[in-house]
């Protein structure tokens, strides 16, 4: 069926409409509720109920508060006799939950070990990065066996241990192959092929060639040719160990699976099958059977938790012997290191056992005169190392030792420690590494006393400047007694500021300036920023410092929150112009605001404040150009609207559109901050409007124009079109209502002016969406406030709705699209709300159509015929679509 319209025989006309009649029969009908009875916003109760089969008196108990015979029931209780699905699983959680937390607290006190104590793991990366060399390094890569052997069936136990033993002696028959001349990164490449070579051998059942490339490595730890490499070679190495040691443990405790049953957290050797014990057995014997010591005591060391499985008592008694082992080791540092090693296996299967761990480091105080003798002199000279360079080398060691003792120790055992420490003559060294292990309050309560140890130190082997670093580091994290704290700054700070060295120098200063911060006023920073400018200045030492001075000016921020008070430290700014490097100098820039944006509570005018953050921002924003990613851009345009949020002159009007006026020309390289002025400024416009209560004077008049000029003449700067348009829409909204007639009705020319130029397509977080649905968005919003917008008195009868027909008209839409007809659809909305007699919502002081045409017929008129024609578009639309079956006019 075809239908026929005659457009010229049909008048469109649209209701009249009373809103205040319509919005009251549309409200909800209010019946008073009273106390008790059901409301739908009032806390349901579900109540349990059990079923009982003596009576009906009680055939429910109740559980919680009844609910009353007249509530709605709740249908899940209905359905699970009360039961509420989500209580269940909530109780369910509970019961896990609590069950969890009393198996960790009964694990947390069998295992002693916490999550305070730092693990190795935190200290590796550290010592790989510290202790690095530039000298050659070989090493031995396990190449493999071509020799064949064989075995005859039901061979004896000394048949057995003949074939374990040359098994093991193939590793000295050109099944190793040296590498020489490797640079470090070759090095730790090889040592990385080594531990994949482990993982290949032991994934491909070739538990004998594992047990080589263990052997092989641990060999290594007994090689001190190149001595400054020494920390790093035992990190890499230790990790194979310690690959292999978990490999054995899994493995027998894979065989010890009955039934594909697990064995218990808590398992004892009772527990334990027979097949898994000799293997763990014959997995020692092997071990027992390696001639050197060093490899022998490491490998050893690696699978020492494997005697969970053969006794109880397997760990306790193989701790001593393994202790007693390291005496046969000669080299103090190859020592020291087997040691830590011990302490940290030890520390992992069994660190309830603490005398072993004492017993440990007191034999290593016992044997410490050994880093003086003459082999290690004759050593040191061969490789050309000083004795300062080479003490530093037992620093990661002993720390770890100490740091094992200390763990949850009694302050009675560290008081013990720190004497005995005393007896060697106050070893710089030590002393270090006790500032170092020991709890920071431990220290912090007795700094006199670490100043005096620290004093009477032989500075030839460890320097002082050192000691004082540690000890800063310790009040850093704890506070010394009140009376003490002054004397202990003046003790610390005579010492560092003589450093000539300006790399120690800035190495001890950072650390002590967090506890001039937390402890002392604006005045003594000040002392130490002076001394720091000092210092680093001459001969451009800053440049090699920028990770300390950063740090310092972190350490500063971090303590005073008021940035008056920041800003009146007269050293501060000095102290920012040492960097220079623009990257660094941008990255303490946003430090600064983030800080500001975080700890500024209050709005604020203070001069100091403003010009030194508009320095501050101003370097932010020059950094930008054409090569920085959108991301920094973003990020930096937050921290420096952050900041203008923050500005405030109060009721001084002028002087805030006069800092907007600033930050516009320092910041206009990024389009984000030029969004936030615009909207600062309209807020203030309605600041002002607010303040004079709508009834503007001839002075609030001419600023809040100024303010609407400083809108229409900064949003054309904008890339961004859709930006562009809602700010135009805004920004009239605001001239409206400010009674800026003719500056408003140049916005809503500027915006419909601006719809033919969207794109059809705009990027969206990297991907290209079409922008036909952002332009709805906006033309409904624009049709809204269309509505008050009153005709412009020489430019005719609803001039701005009749241009905007025109540019929606003559835009390319896509194919096959609605989008058309329904701005259509809404301009017949608009329309029909322009007929009425009085409007549905108005602008305060602005008198809209309503009131100026009054009804008038040739209004009425007007809009009549744009009623027509749009009609008549919508319904072609829909021939097209009825002609292209895309609908059906007449379903089924």
């Amino acid at each position: 069926m075809t239908v026929h319209v005659k457009m010229a025989a049909i008048q469109w006309h649209s209701r009249e409409r009373d809103y205040s009649e319509e919005l009251e029969s549309c409200s909800l009908e209010k019946i008073p509720v009273e106390f008790g009875d059901y409301h739908p916003l009032k806390t349901i109760t579900v109540t349990e109920s059990k079923t009982k089969k003596l009576g009906r008196k009680e055939s429910t108990s109740s559980t919680s508060s009844s609910c009353s015979s007249n509530s709605v029931a709740d249908p899940l209780s209905s359905v699970l006799d009360g039961t509420d699905p989500l209580s269940l699983f909530a109780a369910t959680a509970e019961t896990v939950a609590a069950t969890t937390e009393v198996s960790r607290k009964k694990r947390d006190q069998e295992e002693y070990i916490g999550s305070d104590f730092e693990p190795w793991s935190s200290k590796r990366g550290e010592i790989l990065a510290r202790y690095t060399t530039t000298e050659k390094l070989s090493i031995n890569l396990f190449m493999g066996s071509d020799r064949g052997k064989t075995t005859t069936p039901g061979s004896a136990v000394s048949e057995k241990v003949r074939t374990r033993l040359e098994e093991l002696d193939d590793l000295e028959e050109g099944s190793q192959k040296e590498l020489l001349n490797l640079t470090q990164q070759d090095y730790i490449s090889r040592i990385e092929e080594l531990n994949q070579s482990l993982k290949d051998a032991w994934a491909s059942d070739q538990k004998v060639k594992a047990l080589k490339i263990v052997i092989q490595c641990s060999k290594l730890l007994s090689d001190t040719s190149v001595i400054k490499f020494y920390p790093s070679k035992f990190v890499l190495i230790t990790d194979i160990l310690d690959t292999f040691g978990k490999l054995v443990y899994e493995r027998i405790l894979s065989m010890c699976m009955d039934n594909k049953t697990a064995l218990p957290a808590n398992f004892t050797p009772d527990n334990v099958n027979d097949t898994a014990k000799e293997t763990c057995l014959n997995w020692f014997y092997k071990i027992a059977s390696i001639r050197e010591l060093v490899p022998r005591f490491y490998v050893e060391a690696a699978i020492l938790k494997c005697n969970k499985y053969l006794s109880k008592t397997g760990i306790s008694e193989s701790l001593p012997r393994l202790t007693s082992m390291i005496k046969g080791i000669g080299d103090p540092l190859v020592s020291v290191y087997a040691r830590a090693y011990l302490c940290r296996v030890g520390m992992e299967v069994a660190p309830h056992i603490k005398e072993n761990l004492n017993q440990n480091f007191f034999d290593f105080l016992l044997t410490f005169k050994q880093i003086h003798s003459d082999t290690v002199q004759n050593q040191l000279a061969v490789q050309a190392v000083e004795i300062p360079i080479y003490l530093t080398l037992y620093s990661p060691a002993i720390d770890w030792m100490l740091r094992c003792i200390a763990y949850r120790a009694p302050d009675s055992l560290l008081t013990e420690m720190m004497e005995r420490c005393k007896k060697l003559g106050n070893n710089a060294l030590l002393l270090n590494s006790v500032m170092s292990a020991f709890r920071a309050e431990f220290i912090a309560a007795r700094s006199m006393s670490f100043i005096g140890m620290i004093k009477e130190c032989d500075e030839a082997g460890f320097p002082k400047h050192l000691l004082f670093r540690s000890l800063g580091l310790n009040l850093a994290l704890a506070d010394p007694p009140e009376n003490d704290r002054l004397q202990i700054l003046n003790e610390a700070w005579k010492v560092i500021t003589k450093l000539k060295v300006p790399e120690d120098y800035i190495n001890c200063a950072e650390v002590w300036v967090e506890y001039t911060c937390r402890h002392f006023t604006k005045r003594e920073v000040n002392t130490i920023l002076a001394d720091v400018i000092k210092h680093m200045t001459p001969d451009r030492a800053f440049e090699e410092a920028y990770p300390q001075l950063q740090s310092v000016i972190t350490k500063v921020i971090a303590h005073f929150h008021d940035f008056s008070v920041l800003f009146s430290v007269e050293k501060f700014l000095p102290f920012m112009d040492m960097f220079q490097k623009e990257s660094v100098r941008v990255e303490v820039c946003k430090c600064i605001m983030e800080a500001f944006i975080k700890h500024q509570q209050e709005v604020t005018k203070d001069p100091v404040i403003l010009n030194a953050l508009l320095h501050v921002c101003k370097t932010m924003h020059d950094s930008v150009n054409a090569l920085s990613l959108e991301d920094e851009k973003r990020t930096l345009a937050h921290l420096i609207n952050g900041f203008i949020r923050l500005v405030s002159f109060g009721r001084d009007f002028e002087q805030q559109l006069s800092f907007y006026v600033e930050a516009r020309a320092l910041f206009c390289n990024l389009e984000p901050v030029l969004v936030q002025l615009i909207h600062s400024v309209n807020l203030l416009a309605m600041e002002t409007k607010k303040v004079m209560k709508g009834n503007h004077s001839r002075k609030t008049a001419s600023f809040v124009r100024a303010c609407v000029a400083f809108c229409f003449i900064t949003i054309p700067s904008l890339t961004s079109i859709f930006t562009r348009l809602n700010l135009y829409l805004h920004s009239g909204q605001v001239a409206l209502a400010n009674q800026c007639l003719s500056q408003a009705d140049a916005f809503f020319r500027a915006a419909v002016s601006l719809v033919p130029e969207v794109p059809k397509t705009i990027n969206i977080d990297g991907k290209m969406r079409s922008s036909e649905a952002f332009l709805l968005e906006f033309l409904s919003n624009l049709f809204s406030t269309l509505l008050v917008v009153p005709d412009h008195p020489e430019q005719g009868v609803l001039f701005l709705v009749r241009g905007l027909l025109n540019v929606i008209e003559n835009y390319t839409w896509e194919d096959n699209s609605d989008d058309k007809v329904r701005i259509y659809t809404s301009v017949l909305h608009l329309l029909a709300a322009l007929s009425q007699e009085s409007y549905l919502y108005h602008i305060d002081k602005v008198d809209s159509n309503d009131n100026l045409y009054g009804g008038d017929t040739k209004f009425l008129a007007e809009i009549n015929k744009l009623c027509d024609t749009l009609i008549g578009q919508i319904l072609e639309h829909l021939k097209v679509l009825g002609k292209e079956k895309t609908i059906l006019l007449f379903p089924p």
